[in-house]
């Protein structure tokens, strides 16, 4: 069988032979071709597209069970788990014709690799940081598109058949795809494609060294810009240090007074009351604030059919959140929903089936806790954002 998706880059790379094998991510055909290319080549170095966190995911059987849904909460973490088990999740449907997993194709290359006793390096970016970026990437506009393609990719009940997924590794189908991408969420793109293409690239250069040949793996969207960029390496265009694209990128000076802005807005019209109304007018308007606060707080956690005991902690909380530049209002409530009903082995076993559908995230405890965090904290900002013109309607 010839590998299809496989592009040689010879020397001259500075005596140092590449290979890369594009693959789709959930294709049998995938397994075989990367299986072949390593036994054929027989390289000196095997690269995979996996991360750290990944590879720890594919290789060991209980490592989301280990998932502290606490310290998530603690750490601001909850979106970027809820994103993280969608995608996954929407990878898993897509592979459901066919009966791979996500990721199986990698594994196969470490699997291989370790049977002919051939190194092998991880060279993708950690999730955590991609997502990171791919969020301060975007304004409120692109937020709002790529929230909303979030949401329909959680419950999308499409499913692609075998040759469907064969023909994403196909170039003209993954150039239909990618500028789709570009005109969608250009900012995302960027991210998810472009920086990955570079990282991947210079993470494979580091890997080797002149003389010898190495099979790297990775996803066919990243075929050509990785070619193109090592290119680039070698012929001295592009710095192979990518510890810029490694890090999440300082706050601007707009984005470390945004946590302020409300809690100052609030206290200034309520002091300006005090001095324009009067004393019992402005605590009249404070009131009116906490109850819209922390009513939608509240109401955003019952809409997650939190634990009672939640939703009240929502409603009293969510005026501290608001407040504080640094607690989120759903830290409160989510944590409360974690320590009432605490996740068991299963709903972390279930949780990327589950993320598909409405009755799946209500009956999983891990999923039902990120919820009660999301809908009580955008319950709060929204009860915020009422709240203000109500509370300046009052003195103007």
């Amino acid at each position: 069988m010839t590998v299809m998706n496989e592009t040689r880059i010879p020397p001259p790379l500075q005596g140092r032979e590449i290979v890369l094998v594009g693959t789709a991510h959930v294709s049998k055909e995938s397994i075989d071709e990367v299986v072949q290319s390593i036994r054929e080549e027989n390289p000196d170095m095997v690269c995979i597209e996996l991360d750290r966190d990944r590879y720890k995911a594919i290789t060991e059987k209980n490592s989301w069970e280990s998932l502290d849904i606490v310290k998530v909460f603690k750490e601001g973490r909850g979106f970027l788990v809820m994103a993280n088990l969608v995608l996954a999740s929407f990878q898993r449907r897509m592979g459901q014709s066919t009966g791979v997993q996500p990721g199986d194709e990698m594994k196969a290359a470490i699997e291989t690799a370790k049977e002919l006793g051939i190194p092998f390096a991880l060279c993708d970016r950690e999730v955590h940081i991609t997502l990171r970026r791919a969020w301060m990437s975007c304004g409120l506009r692109n937020k709002i598109k790529l929230l909303s393609s979030l949401l329909t990719s959680a419950f999308s009940t499409e499913k692609m058949d075998e040759e469907e997924i064969e023909a994403l590794k196909d170039q003209s189908e993954l150039d239909g795809v990618m500028n789709d991408l570009s005109e969608y969420l250009p900012p995302v793109k960027a991210t998810l494609i472009d920086e990955r293409d570079r990282y991947l690239a210079a993470k494979i250069w580091a890997a080797g060294r002149e003389g010898i040949k190495q099979v790297a793996v990775v996803g066919a969207g990243h075929l050509k810009g990785v070619q193109a960029c090592l290119e680039k390496i070698e012929a001295g265009q592009e710095d192979v240090d990518v510890a810029n694209l490694d890090s999440i990128p300082p706050k601007t000076l707009l984005s470390k007074l945004s946590p302020w802005l409300i809690p100052l807005v609030i206290a200034g019209l309520v002091v300006v009351g005090f001095f324009q109304v009067g004393p019992e007018q402005s605590l009249a308007m404070l009131g009116r604030w906490l109850i819209l606060n922390g009513s939608l707080a509240a109401l955003g956690a019952l809409i997650a059919l939190g634990h009672p005991l939640s939703i009240l902690v929502s409603f009293l909380g969510a005026p501290i959140g608001t407040l504080s530049p640094v607690i989120s209002v759903g830290l409160f409530s989510g944590i409360t929903q974690a320590w009432m009903r605490p996740p068991r082995v299963s709903d972390v076993q279930t949780a990327h089936e589950d993320i598909s559908s409405i009755k799946g995230i209500y009956r999983n405890r891990i999923l039902k806790a990120l919820l009660v965090f999301l809908l009580s904290s955008l319950g709060g900002a929204i009860g915020n954002f009422i709240s203000i013109p109500a509370l300046a309607g009052l003195l103007f």
